[in-house]
């Protein structure tokens, strides 16, 4: 009995990039093939593979997506023009009927990918003003003639065919607009975020315009991201949890607490908890993410992020027992973070900061560079070519004075020396005998 071979499979990315296309969510995927939603994160992260039915399931289904998206990109494209699409940015202010919480909500939690939205919708709406203007302008359209019908010596001309007009792209930014539209849309939420960490206002400023200056010297990485603001975000909560912070002059003061008791309260409960279990606590009660991501973004295995958040929710509700609901805790987080007015620079003084650094670390660089090669090169000239032994000094054994330098000789040893000189050179004269 022979086994069937396994169906192919295209790459994770060509995967994940399937679903998207066909506008699917991973529970919608996992239904049809008839597992979890976590299975299909791990199978399109590449992390595992699937095997038996479920891969001939899987496979089954991404060969009907990518059929249907070889379908879509053959038919001819519509000549209306696509509807603006909806921007979701962060809101401000709300209307007279709008509630407090629901303002703080919306300060506190930001979605994390507008920019290409954004810029779509505003190319589409200044079309639609433009053509408005331009049809009042023009005045009212002339009624349709009657059609009438051929004559007897006329010939019918065929009608050209109207070839389909492309739909707007999204608008290409530049790298700076790009960086300053995330920043304009992530820094105010990630302020208020980073205070609730710290208690500190100008740490979280710091630790939001410190994040932002690495994502822009590294920004064809943030750029190519799934969560640009979540990059940032981790790299700001990390550098507002440094334990160095502590050492700084600056932070042994205490600031001002919020004004009001019940704020107060809340906030120094949260600074009491972990670093570990607040950490957690935010990311999950006050931006809203999943379990899974709150347990990628602070680096630990799902269940320790669970058990930390359970800890650090016991530990709130010990001291203020009405957060014990997660729907009262998180709108709390969000009417505190509501409650500070926290101020953040302007992109382009993030970005000359982060170039300055750049500068500064390379000019750093270099300096060091350029001194290591002098010494080495001054120790390549001074250093010797062979090998000294070096003279050891004189030393008194046993009473015998040392051996000291020649120098001027005595009355005896001038009198001996002139008596050797004086003797015959070859010795004493020889006897040798004579014959007779």
């Amino acid at each position: 009995m022979t086994r069937s071979p396994a169906p192919p499979l295209p790459p994770p990315k060509a995967r994940r990039r399937l679903r998207e296309t066909a506008a699917l969510t991973q529970a919608q995927v996992a239904e049809r093939v008839g597992v979890t939603r976590e299975t299909v994160r791990a199978w399109e992260s590449g992390r595992t593979t699937p095997r038996g039915r479920k891969r001939e399931a899987y496979a089954k289904l991404l060969n009907a997506l990518a059929a249907e998206a070889a379908a879509r990109q053959t038919e001819p494209a519509p000549t209306s023009e696509p509807e603006p699409v909806p921007v979701v940015v962060a809101v401000r202010g709300g209307s007279a009927n709008a509630s407090a919480s629901e303002k703080a909500t919306d300060s506190l939690v930001l979605p994390a990918k507008p920019l290409v939205a954004r810029a779509h919708g505003s190319e589409t709406e200044q079309e639609q003003e433009q053509e408005q203007g331009q049809g009042q302008e023009r005045g009212p359209k002339p009624e349709p003639k009657p059609e009438t019908g051929p004559g007897p010596g006329s010939e019918e001309q065929p009608e050209p065919e109207s070839q389909p007009v492309p739909a707007p792209g999204p608008i290409a930014l530049t790298p700076a607009q790009a960086f300053d539209a995330l920043y304009e849309f992530g820094a105010p939420s990630l302020v208020r975020q980073t205070f609730l960490l710290t208690g500190r206002r100008e740490l979280a400023r710091q630790s939001v315009e410190r994040a932002f200056q690495v994502a822009w010297e590294r920004w064809p990485e943030v750029a190519r991201d799934r969560d640009p603001v979540g990059w940032v975000r981790a790299t700001a909560y990390e550098y507002a949890l440094s334990p160095w912070h502590r050492f700084r002059l600056r932070h042994r003061h205490p600031e001002p607490p919020p004004a009001d008791p019940s704020d107060r309260t809340l906030l120094n409960s949260l600074l009491r908890l972990p670093p570990p279990h607040r950490r957690t606590l935010m990311l999950y009660d006050g931006v809203g993410l999943g379990l899974p991501e709150t347990a990628a973004e602070t680096e630990a295995s799902t269940p320790a992020a669970a058990n930390r958040l359970l800890r650090a929710r016991e530990a709130l509700a010990d001291r203020l027992p009405e957060l014990a609901d997660p729907q009262v805790l998180h709108r709390r987080l969000a009417e505190l973070a509501a409650t500070e007015r926290l101020r953040a620079a302007r992109p382009p003084t993030v970005r000359m900061g982060s170039e300055r650094r750049a500068r500064f670390r390379t000019r750093a660089a270099i300096a060091f560079t350029v001194a290591l090669i002098g010494s080495t090169a001054l120790t390549l000239r001074t250093a010797p070519t062979q090998y000294e032994p070096p003279v050891s000094p004189g030393v008194t054994v046993r009473g015998v004075p040392p051996r000291v330098a020649p120098g001027a000789l005595s009355d005896e040893q001038v009198e001996l020396r002139q008596k050797l000189r004086d003797q015959w050179q070859d010795g004493p004269e020889r006897l040798t005998p004579r014959l007779e």
